[in-house]
């Protein structure tokens, strides 16, 4: 018997209702199935800064209530009616980025950026429930990860997409700036090209992480002496790529003056307003400036390669664990405004 043709049962869904406020509900109606989709049951959740924005209120383009939740590790119940190579038990990372397969961008490969883009957890509901339906195109199978590090692979995939907007050379040198979750993320990316790289972050505690978990040698806080600072990393040069991970105007600002002529510059953090810089200055260096939004299909897969093969480590991301059912008292309590969460990972069970 396929899930749409099943009794309608219940379950727990956890919706944000308002700025600081989740609900829990527990009749919730399981999903049915439309064309294309597959039934998954979510069994790891990973809270990510589009979370916490949305729950203080500053996340822009978002409306209340709305089920949060796109970081996701999840197993197939049912394929679907157009399984694209899935059976029912497979382990799969979701893709969250929902494209109309239409538009100008989609035709052109670029469905990260659809003129009509809707992500879940943000633009249309996610997945803090047990049983969800999505797309079976976007899910990404391994039969080697477990949970925890499939629920993982989006937020690297933002890192990863960074690095390729980059185009990152081995023989570049990097500069990242903002030791965040995306800015980690991105760091991880940056060393699998092999490339020279220094991180620079306000947080000494953040740097310590770059140093001690992820190998990062240089690393160094922003001062009125940043750009010397650099080109005593780089044998006397700016760096020649550098991504800003922070979301501060401030920051994506000095980017101008701190990159190498002939060099690339890459916006992966965002804030609402606008960047300023010298056009002189822009021109003179021949400067590259690239916008990084999501990743595409092809990261995913690209991602789960490199985890399963161990030359990219998930280990030291997660540092808080709570259960879905959990999430109305403890996210307020103990994840959102806490500077010791990295990564918060919901666990759900059956």
């Amino acid at each position: 018997m396929s899930a749409d043709q099943r009794p309608r049962k219940f379950m727990l869904q956890i919706s944000l209702e308002k700025p600081g406020h989740f609900t829990a509900t527990l009749d919730a109606p399981e999903p049915t199935l439309a064309p294309g989709e597959a039934l998954v049951r979510v069994h790891r959740i990973g809270v990510c800064g589009t979370d916490l924005h949305a729950f203080a209120g500053q996340q822009p383009f978002f409306n209340y209530p709305r089920i949060l939740g796109h970081e996701l590790g999840v197993e197939v119940i049912d394929p679907g009616s157009e399984p694209h190579g899935l059976s029912a038990g497979d382990r799969c990372s979701v893709e969250p980025y929902f494209n109309c397969q239409r538009c100008v961008a989609c035709r052109r490969g670029k469905t990260n950026c659809c003129t009509d883009l809707k992500v879940m957890g943000v633009h249309i509901d996610g997945g803090m429930r047990p049983l969800v339906a999505i797309p079976a195109r976007k899910l990404h199978r391994s039969t080697k990860l477990n949970y925890d590090q499939l629920a993982l692979i989006e937020t690297l995939g933002i890192g990863a997409h960074a690095v390729e907007r980059a185009e990152i050379k081995r023989d570049d040198t990097v500069l990242v700036i903002g030791a965040g979750p995306i800015g980690l993320s991105v760091i991880q990316f940056v060393v699998v090209t092999g490339a020279k790289l220094a991180v620079m972050d306000v947080s000494a505690s953040r740097l310590a992480f770059c140093r001690e978990q992820l190998g990062v040698t240089h690393t160094l806080a922003p001062s009125p002496d940043t750009a010397a600072d650099l080109k005593a990393i780089f044998d006397g040069d700016l760096p020649t790529v550098v991504i800003d991970a922070t979301g501060n105007a401030k920051s994506m600002a000095s980017t101008f003056e701190l990159t190498a002529h002939g060099g690339r510059i890459v916006f992966v953090g965002l804030f609402q307003g606008d960047v300023t810089f010298n056009d002189p200055n822009f021109h003179r260096r021949e400067l590259t400036l690239c916008a990084s939004r999501n990743a595409l299909p092809g990261t995913f897969r690209e991602i789960i390669s490199l985890v399963e093969a161990g030359r990219v480590n998930t280990q030291p991301w997660i540092t808080h664990r709570l259960s879905l059912a959990d999430v109305p008292t403890l996210f307020p309590a103990n994840i959102a405004g806490n500077p010791a969460v990295l990564k918060a990972m919901i666990e759900v069970t059956a």
